[in-house]
């Protein structure tokens, strides 16, 4: 799915809108007045929170050069994801420097960074290192051109650094090829975001009664339904959910990442705010989602991101005395950071960058010392895995 401003108004649409039918909960005559039932969202809420304790609990006891590492891999992971979401894919290990210099964390060598991994992390770590701040247009501002620093979506012109003008159509949500095209959704007009904006933020930044993570779900919802901009608006989305989860966190480091759940479970988020978005005001669905999925986001940041934490720092005390050099300890520890696909001496070659017989010397001395092992099955080219 991608959004794009429509260049035709869809039919249906504009009938029902002349005769007052209402399509999109932005229609309602109550907007925005958002309800749930809170005992049916009470029992999540709590499995939420029990996960959050366990994480933070095994936290607590590895020190904090590990909670700077489990940090950097969860945001590492969430810049990537939420632009994986929109389909964009972002080079890992540039998005990793990138958040590694801005943290102070120490990772040896550091891979180039383009101007837009920096854009995207830029965001991501305002929103959460800075999550007490009040969120205020010029932020949001700050962010969506942080998002798009040519000025350009793709090879379109867009606006940049300001609320969306509609001068070239209605902004749509649809998917589809042309001619055949699915509206999914359609946003507020943008004659209504001058009003629309400052009720969000002054709700934003006030002391309200929703419980913390409620407000986190609710923040997402209305600024995605809001569609402020020409782009961006489902990543600056997840910015704004983020940052209200690390105010309920009550901690700027982040050891999760929700945007790798949705990323997870894409279609099903595409098709939960579709239902949401056209019907009521009443989101205890949605955000009985947005907990589920949160949790799950939780206890995967446990089963995977923490453990691989603790596995890395486990091998090289393990082998502090090992006599490596630079390329052996780079490739190293692309393994014990979930090296995709098999390592063979020729990738070894591409990754070190050094020649085919240098990186069969580097595996050799490794095979020799016990750190690598051959790995079974065989195959056409012999491939290798960490022996512990």
């Amino acid at each position: 799915m991608r959004r794009i401003l429509a260049h035709a108004v869809n039919t249906m649409f504009n009938h029902r809108m002349n005769y007052g039918e209402n399509l999109y909960i932005w229609q309602g005559g109550d907007w925005p007045n958002w309800r749930y039932d809170l005992p049916t969202l009470t029992g999540l809420l709590t499995e939420v929170s029990r996960a959050q304790g366990v994480l933070l609990g095994r936290l607590a006891d590895v020190g904090l050069a590990l909670r700077d590492q489990a940090s950097l891999a969860a945001l590492t992971e969430d810049v990537v994801k939420t632009s994986e979401i929109e389909g964009e894919m972002l080079n890992v290990e540039s998005v990793r420097s990138s958040i590694a210099r801005r943290l102070g964390v120490d990772i040896g060598a550091i891979a180039a960074v383009d101007r837009h991994v920096e854009g995207v992390v830029e965001m991501v770590l305002d929103a959460t290192s800075r999550s007490a701040e009040p969120l205020t247009a010029e932020r949001l501002f700050g962010w969506h051109a942080a998002l798009f620093p040519t000025g350009y979506s793709g090879m379109s012109k867009i606006t940049i650094g300001q609320w969306r003008n509609d001068a070239d159509g209605p902004m749509q949500v649809v998917s589809g090829p042309v001619g055949r095209r699915k509206v999914h959704f359609q946003a507020p007009p943008a004659s209504v975001l001058p009003m629309e904006t400052p009720r969000f933020l002054a709700w934003a930044n006030a002391e309200t009664s929703e419980p913390a993570l409620i407000k986190a779900g609710l923040a997402h919802l209305w600024l995605v339904t809001l569609h402020p901009f020409d782009d961006g608006n489902g990543r600056i989305a997840r910015a704004v959910g983020d940052l209200f989860l690390a105010r309920a966190d009550g901690s700027p480091q982040r050891f999760y990442s929700l945007s790798a759940q949705i990323q997870r479970e894409r279609k099903d988020y595409y098709d939960v705010l579709e239902r949401t978005q056209k019907g009521s005001l009443d989101v205890t669905g949605w955000l009985s989602w947005f907990l589920s999925t949160l949790g799950r986001a939780i206890v995967s940041a446990q089963s995977t991101t923490l453990d691989a934490v603790l596995v890395k720092a486990s091998f090289w005390q393990r082998r502090a005395g090992t006599p490596l050099n630079e390329r052996q300890a780079k490739l190293l520890n692309r393994l014990l950071e979930g090296f995709e696909g098999k390592l063979t001496s020729s990738k070894w070659a591409a990754i070190a960058k050094c020649s085919p017989d240098t990186a069969l010397r580097d595996i050799t001395q490794l095979l020799e010392l016990g750190v690598l092992k051959k790995s079974p099955g065989g195959g056409r080219s012999t491939s290798y895995e960490i022996s512990d």
